[in-house]
C-alpha cells in the first residue's frame, strides 16, 4: 500500500516579532511572534529536553489565520546561559508558558508540542486547563520508568543494536547498569573534551532512533556541538530526575484535561516514543483523537507526520 499526503508545510515565513524576555533565576528566553496579530493563539513546544527551534517549526500553521509564539526553553537554542541545568525544570518552564502567554495578551491558546515537548505540553494543560484552547500533541512520551528504560535499558536496544553498541560503548562495563547517570556524571564534568564527547554520543543516539529511516542531515544536525551540548546536558538532567514528575503523574491527572479537545500525531514504527504510551493517554482522555501515520517513526519531518500535524492545525483553526 503506498500512501499519499496532502498537507506539506507552510511556505517559510519570517517573524513579525522577536526578543528575549528575562524570567528570573539568570534565565532569559527567546521568542518568535509568526503568523497575523490577533489571530487565533498558539504556542509550540520544541523537543529535548534541551531541544530548540527551527525556522521549519514556523510552517506548521497557516500565517493567515494563526498567531503563533515559539520560545527556546531554558538553556536551549538563543535563550541564556547557554545548556544552563540550573533552575531549570518542567514546571519552571510551565510557569515561562504562563509568563510568555501574559505577555502576548492571550487568554487562552493551542498547545502544540511534540516528544519532550508533548510532555510538556500535558504537564502544562494538567496545570492551568483554563489557558488551553486545544491540544496538538505528537509522539507522546509520559516521562515514566517504563519510558526511560525503553530508551537507555532495554526496548529500542534491541531495534538499533549497532547503534546501541555505539552509545554504550563510551562507558565502561561497570557503569552500564545506569547509563543516565554515567553520562550525566560525563555531561556536567570538569573536562570540556569529557563533556563534547558525551554530548556527541548521547545526540546521536537519539537521532538515530528519530527517523523511520536514516537522516543524515538530521545526524549531522546532532552531531553540531552547538545542538549536541545543550540537548545531552539538559535531557540527562530531566532524565535523571524523573522530569520532575511523580512516576505515572501524566496519566493520573489525565482527568484535568476534561473538555479539551485534542488531536495526538504518531507514527506506528516510533522507536523513540512507541504508540502504546499515545493510545494510553486517548483511553482517559476521551476529548483527545488518535491519529496513526502508519509509515512514519517519530520525526516531524516525515511526511506522514508533517500532513498529520498541518491537517490538524488546518482543521482547529476556526475552533475557539
Amino acid at each position: 500500500m503506498t500512501l499519499t499526503y496532502e498537507r506539506t508545510l507552510y511556505p517559510e515565513i519570517e517573524p513579525y516579532e522577536s526578543g528575549m524576555l528575562d524570567v528570573g533565576e539568570g534565565h532569559s528566553l527567546y521568542y518568535e511572534r509568526v503568523g497575523t496579530p490577533g489571530a487565533k493563539p498558539a504556542v509550540f513546544l520544541h523537543g529535548g529536553p534541551g531541544g530548540g527551534m527551527s525556522p521549519d517549526h514556523r510552517r506548521q500553521w497557516s500565517p493567515d489565520k494563526y498567531d503563533v509564539l515559539l520560545f527556546d526553553q531554558r538553556g536551549c537554542g538563543k535563550s541564556l546561559p547557554f545548556a544552563e541545568i540550573e533552575h531549570n525544570d518542567t514546571w519552571r518552564i510551565v510557569a515561562d508558558m504562563e509568563r510568555l502567554r501574559a505577555m502576548c495578551g492571550f487568554d487562552k491558546w493551542q498547545v502544540f508540542g511534540g516528544s519532550w515537548g508533548a510532555t510538556l505540553a500535558l504537564a502544562y494543560a494538567q496545570e492551568h486547563p483554563q489557558r488551553v484552547s486545544e491540544l496538538v500533541l505528537r509522539g507522546v512520551f509520559l516521562a515514566r520508568a517504563k519510558e526511560k528504560a525503553w530508551l537507555y535499558s532495554h526496548g529500542a536496544s534491541q531495534i538499533m543494536a549497532e547503534q546501541w553498541a555505539s552509545f554504550t560503548g563510551l562507558i565502561p562495563e561497570t557503569e552500564r547498569g545506569d547509563l543516565v547517570k554515567a553520562y550525566h556524571a560525563r555531561l556536567t564534568s570538569d573536562d570540556e573534551q569529557t563533556r563534547l564527547a558525551a554530548a556527541k554520543e548521547w545526540s546521536m543516539w537519539e537521532g538515530c532512533v528519530a527517523t523511520l529511516l536514516p537522516n543524515d542531515a538530521l545526524m549531522d544536525s546532532f552531531a553540531d556541538p552547538s545542538k549536541a551540548v545543550p540537548f545531552a546536558r539538559i535531557c540527562a538532567r530531566f532524565f535523571m530526575e524523573g522530569f520532575f514528575m511523580e512516576e505515572a503523574q501524566l496519566l493520573k491527572n489525565a482527568g484535568r484535561l476534561k473538555g479539551i479537545p485534542g488531536i495526538i500525531v504518531q507514527g506506528r514504527h516510533d522507536i523513540c516514543t512507541p504508540p502504546a504510551s499515545a493510545w494510553e493517554l486517548a483511553q482517559l482522555w476521551p476529548e483527545g483523537e488518535l491519529r496513526i501515520v502508519h509509515d512514519a517513526g517519530h520525526s516531524a519531518g516525515e511526511p506522514g507526520i508533517i500532513d498529520g500535524l498541518v491537517r490538524a492545525t488546518d482543521e482547529l483553526a476556526d475552533a475557539r
